[in-house]
């Protein structure tokens, strides 16, 4: 049996099992995994709060004169509507070269290729220097639990504790004023939503002239969220990237139009990378057509750049807004960090790149969302990259059916995925 159809077959046993979160049931694939790993001679261990919801650990071990690497995953998946969908979310179908079901590409893909990196390097007798580490998190899509990877860091740290760490991001290979580059995730934006409780009196709504309608009062504070430009700033993500598109150095104020004039794309990706994004979303006001609401809220979906923090840009927020009868209240902050570039993991991702597609350039990015790479981070002080590579599925193809009907995965970009692990594996922890 080749590595792709050894990946592709324990992909489709991943996929057929369902972990929808909620409620997750992770420790079916868990368990699937460990039995796997456990053929082909790696040992593992199952992690759970409670008995449905495991993590799975699993380690090649080392000699202890090298780094360690981990290779993160998670088991979870969101729901899927079958109406919706050509085939069962649930079949695991081979079609055409692609492997069909919800997870295919967030992320059992990655999961499978994982695994069929430690077990094809322990079946070749693979010794590294530092620990080879894999883990099958639950509950990432959620994380309200925690019953996953932040659990894991706080009641079994030695367990997943690593030097370097590769996890979902990025990966796409893109092509921009004639030169391929593929995305490395070396950090992410906090995800850092605020709520505006606006304040007003209540009354008849057929005499608004003896109330205050909290609701109109919201609306201008809402337009001025919506209509501001902040700064742009090239932290060291978007400054990579878009001098490796321009070829030459380039400066913050002049970045978004450069990117614009190489491709519209390499604008798209960019743009989101040069400031903080801000984004209202949901509003509640009166629960009565005939009651003219005393309170309003709004909540805008806010995300800051890697290191900003929310008492650096609350005074900003506040000046945006102006003065007002209005409370404005962090709900949470998750995310925000990076990863050092010229690394030893980097140059792992950038040679393979180079190897696999000569010509071919790793370029860093910073996911606008988060991962849980940031736990890691935070924790250990990993460096932690999201990197699996796909050259034969589009970028904006793939960011269609994530989340979405349809899902799908080439198995040429499964095998492309454990030969890219297996030769960071052998590069970082050493041989």
């Amino acid at each position: 049996m080749t590595l792709a159809d050894e990946v592709t077959r324990l992909l489709q046993e991943l996929i057929r099992l369902d972990t929808v979160n909620p409620p997750g049931n992770e420790t079916r694939a868990a368990e699937l995994l460990r039995d796997y790993l456990a053929e082909n001679g790696v040992e593992s261990e199952l992690y759970a709060k409670t008995p449905e919801r495991a993590n799975l650990v699993a380690r090649i071990p080392g000699r202890g004169d090298g780094p360690s690497l981990l290779l993160l995953s998670h088991t979870d998946t969101v729901v899927a509507d079958p109406s919706e969908w050509q085939v069962d979310p649930w079949s695991g179908e081979l079609r055409d070269g692609e492997v069909w079901g919800r997870g295919a590409l967030d992320m059992k893909g990655e999961v499978a290729a994982s695994a069929v990196t430690l077990a094809s390097l322990k079946r070749e007798g693979f010794e590294p220097a530092g620990d080879l580490i894999f883990v099958a998190a639950a509950d990432e899509e959620i994380g309200e639990g925690p019953f996953g990877l932040p659990w894991l860091c706080e009641n079994h740290p030695d367990a997943i504790r690593a030097d370097y760490a590769l996890n979902e991001g990025s990966g796409d290979r893109i092509e921009i004023g004639g030169k391929v580059f593929y995305l490395c995730a070396t950090a992410e934006k906090m995800s850092s939503p605020f709520r505006l409780l606006v304040h007003g009196r209540a009354g008849h709504a057929s005499m608004p002239g003896i109330a205050d309608n909290a609701l109109t009062k919201a609306a201008p504070l809402i337009e001025r969220l919506a209509a501001y430009r902040p700064e742009p700033r090239l932290e060291a993500e978007a400054k990579a990237l878009i001098e490796a598109f321009a070829g030459r150095e380039v400066e913050a104020g002049e970045a978004l139009e450069v990117a614009r004039g190489l491709d519209p794309f390499a604008a798209e990706l960019l743009e989101p990378l040069l400031s903080l994004t801000i984004s209202p979303t949901m509003i509640s006001a009166s629960e009565r057509r005939n009651v003219i609401p005393s309170t309003c809220e709004v909540i805008v979906d806010c995300r800051l750049l890697p290191g900003q923090t929310q008492a650096q840009v609350e005074p900003e927020l506040r000046a945006v807004l102006g003065n007002g009868d209005y409370d404005l209240e962090w709900v949470e902050g998750r995310g925000g960090t990076r990863s050092p570039l010229g690394t030893p993991l980097w140059e792992a991702v950038s040679g393979f790149v180079q190897e696999m597609e000569p010509g071919a350039a790793a370029v860093p990015i910073a996911c606008a969302g988060f991962t849980d790479s940031h736990w890691l981070r935070d924790a250990f002080g990993t460096v932690a990259y999201g990197f699996f590579p796909s050259r034969f599925m589009d970028m904006q193809v793939a960011a269609r059916l994530i989340h979405s009907a349809d899902e799908r995965v080439p198995v040429a970009d499964l095998e492309l995925g454990v030969d890219c692990f297996r030769h960071v594996a052998r590069t970082v922890c050493g041989g």
